[in-house]
């Protein structure tokens, strides 16, 4: 079945976070502590997933940067580094090929969603700077599902309320687990290629790759 909804991830997939090692160095962290605090955050995430318990994106952050900035010489108090470093989502910008490529799919009569780990107030902070919050029909958080992704309850929550069937839907993202995830809930996937690397033989390969968003739309529009 050719899918009708397009869900997009939005962190990393949509929303550029390289400006996020900006903000630790800015406290007087080393910038490549921002990749290792994101890996920490998601893994946490993931590890309360799997227990069967669910925080919020932001407070999983926030605690997880207090954990990594303890053996970290600041130059301001831990708290304050700690609320300048979460404050830089609502300055993220997404990528450049994000305007067109949300475009070109909802002029194919896609609809589109989103399904994020974080919070809807930085989606539609995020959609809004980029004037493209209209090409949306609903912005979507694990926050009022059952469980984060990739557990399959999450995808679920994604079709329920878009009144759809997994396999009318269509998942977008960069990240290999959340493409793993979603094809064994049962939808379609798309996996953003933004880095050029391998993708992992030990997760379930994409329908699509694409290296961004306007790519993806032209190979949806010639797929039979």
């Amino acid at each position: 079945m050719k899918p009708s909804v397009i869900v997009f991830d939005v962190n990393e997939t949509l929303s550029d976070m390289s400006p996020m090692g900006q903000r630790f160095v800015e406290v007087g962290a080393p910038a490549q502590l921002a990749k290792l605090w994101f890996a920490t955050l998601l893994r946490d995430g993931f590890a309360l997933t799997a227990s069967g318990d669910n925080r919020s994106f932001a407070a999983i952050g926030a605690e997880a940067l207090h954990g990594l900035f303890a053996g970290t010489e600041l130059n301001q108090d831990a708290d304050s580094a700690v609320k300048h470093v979460m404050a830089g989502f609502s300055g993220l910008r997404v990528h450049t090929d994000v305007p067109d490529g949300v475009t070109a799919l909802g002029a194919a009569g896609y609809r589109l969603v989103t399904l994020t780990n974080g919070s809807t107030q930085v989606a539609e902070k995020l959609f809004a700077d980029a004037g493209i919050r209209d090409r949306f029909e609903r912005l979507l958080s694990v926050e009022d599902a059952p469980a984060w992704k990739p557990n399959p309850a999450s995808y679920e929550y994604a079709a329920s309320v878009c009144g759809a069937t997994p396999d009318q839907m269509l998942l977008v993202a960069v990240h290999p687990w959340d493409i793993h995830g979603a094809a064994r809930a049962g939808l379609a996937t798309a996996w953003l290629n933004r880095s050029g690397g391998p993708y992992p033989d030990y997760f379930r390969a994409p329908d699509y790759t694409a290296a961004t968003l306007p790519e993806l739309a032209s190979s949806l529009a010639t797929a039979t």
